[in-house]
């Protein structure tokens, strides 16, 4: 082989991993995401929920709670107790980029309904402690923790309902395939992606107009080295396939940041009691905020369902 050759091939070699490192830095590791800044208006009725929540957390600053996570990350979260004795609790897992203050629309919506609410920093995010991203993937064991804690200070009469949106909403569906205590009733994922393969491949051709071979492999590679795990490893459908408790499917039909048909994908390898709802002209991570009496009420009866059900199961 000409020497040429092999210089081409070396640099060509090493183009790739440098883009690999370049995207495991764009997408992995904790750095500021510039490109989730929105600067746009809000319209009055997105506007007018997203304050209500604000308002919520600054006359409702709650309680900083700690847990260990298995590799050792201090984790933080706030909760928030109801106004009156309740067995009701809701753990809201946060999205890419954001943090628990993030759900404060959520939070709000559920304390009205006189819900415990429970709102943790996913690792990497906020104030827990983690230089990487887990993408839902080592986050499932970091729930299981705050189920522990919250079942500890509560005491085991306690209903757990698990809501997440976007990485959250996956982050939930990671979590259906583990080992759930009796506590847990149902759990929520609202605009959920596939799996990380799934939805970095939808990115890098969305935002870079690149192919997923061979950047998604050696980025996996590098993933694997930097932050303890492989994109092959994180999939909500097989996480979903073994899953043990009811879930509610959300979507909006409007969403280009994780495509509507994921969600499709999602419902159909779910064995358990399930339901989706599509919300039209919903973009990403907007259901509540497009159809707030729409998703509100289907949560409502879904968790009422699955509650009493599992009451009169273990009665």
């Amino acid at each position: 082989m000409k020497k040429s050759v092999k210089v081409g091939i070396g640099l060509a070699g090493a183009s790739l991993v440098g883009l690999g490192y370049y995207l495991y830095d764009f997408a992995i590791s904790n750095k500021e995401k510039k490109f989730l800044a929105h600067e746009e208006d809000l319209e009055e009725s997105v506007a007018k929920l997203v304050q209500e929540g604000e308002d919520w957390v600054a006359t409702n600053p709650g309680e900083e709670l700690h847990a260990r996570s298995v590799d050792g990350l201090r984790l933080s979260a706030t909760y928030v107790a109801p106004n009156a004795p309740s067995n009701q609790l809701v753990i809201l897992v946060h999205g890419y980029g954001a943090t628990g203050k993030d759900m404060s629309s959520f939070g709000y919506a559920y304390h009205q309904k006189g819900f415990h609410v429970l709102s943790p920093d996913n690792r990497g995010h906020g104030n827990s402690e983690g230089n990487y991203i887990g993408f839902g993937w080592h986050d499932r064991q970091d729930i299981m923790k705050w189920i522990d804690v919250m079942k500890e200070k509560l005491g085991d009469h306690i209903n757990i309902i698990l809501h997440g949106i976007s990485m959250g909403g996956a982050t939930v569906l990671m979590t259906s395939g583990e080992s759930l205590p009796p506590q847990v009733k149902c759990i929520i994922a609202d605009c959920s992606y596939t799996s990380v393969n799934d939805i970095l491949s939808y990115q890098l051709k969305q935002m870079f107009k690149l192919p997923k071979f061979p950047i998604l492999p050696i980025t996996s590679v590098i993933t694997k080295l930097k932050a303890g795990y492989t994109f092959g490893e994180v999939s909500a459908i097989r996480q979903v396939q073994k899953a043990t408790v009811p879930i509610l499917f959300i979507h909006g039909d409007a969403d280009t940041f994780v495509p509507t048909e994921m969600v499709y994908t999602l419902y159909d390898a779910c064995p358990t009691k399930k339901k989706l709802l599509i919300v039209p002209n919903a973009e990403h991570a907007m259901g509540y905020f497009r159809d707030p009496k729409t998703y509100g009420d289907t949560i409502e009866g879904f968790i009422k369902e699955a509650t009493e059900k599992s009451e009169l199961l273990h009665a």
